[in-house]
């Protein structure tokens, strides 16, 4: 009795540790890092004080904005049966990577973070390093987005920016980019 109660016990904690370690992103899958993490690198002056200008936009308080009495009205309006920071439909936009699979965001990962990098430039689990950020193409094979030009990042701010939102003002881009544009500068 106590070897068949051991090799159940030897089972038991060979298949909790297997499901604990086993998990690895498939191909395409990168973990969401969270701006804190981004903002580590990205902060200092010679990187265009990218941070900053992030939590300075609207952005940084997208999430926040979904905590109010008035976005319950607004989605109540649309048709919603939920709070606003509880609907997809709102979250959608306002926290991008809300509906990420829980094994692909960062321990540090905070969604009250609203529009974060990754939501933009990609998860950064993967090229998160100084070693892979300094090689574009080992960058982008790893999950970075990089966009061609400026119509291409037009039509990326459009997947939210557009007549779908029920607050829809309309969208200037040259109007909005300025104000969260944040390129490194050129040597």
């Amino acid at each position: 009795m106590r070897k068949i109660s051991f090799i159940i016990s030897a089972i038991m904690v060979s298949f909790l540790l297997m499901s604990f370690y086993s998990y690895q992103p498939v191909k395409g899958e990168h973990e969401y890092i969270g701006v804190k993490k981004c903002g580590m690198c990205h902060k200092k002056e010679k990187e265009g004080n990218q941070l900053k200008i992030w939590e300075g936009s609207a952005h940084a308080k997208a999430y926040k904005t979904l905590q109010t009495k008035e976005a319950d009205e607004i989605a109540k309006k649309a048709g919603h049966t939920t709070k606003a920071v509880e609907t997809d439909a709102c979250l959608k936009c306002h926290a991008p990577a809300h509906n990420v699979d829980a094994k692909l965001l960062d321990k540090k990962f905070d969604i009250a973070d609203g529009v974060q990098c990754e939501d933009c430039h990609g998860a950064g689990g993967d090229y998160k390093s100084n070693k892979v950020m300094k090689d574009v193409k080992a960058a982008v094979e790893n999950g970075l987005i990089i966009y061609a030009d400026d119509k291409a990042i037009e039509k990326q701010c459009k997947t939210c920016h557009n007549e779908e939102s029920p607050t829809y003002k309309p969208f200037v881009f040259a109007d909005k980019y300025a104000k969260i544009k944040h390129n490194i500068p050129k040597n």
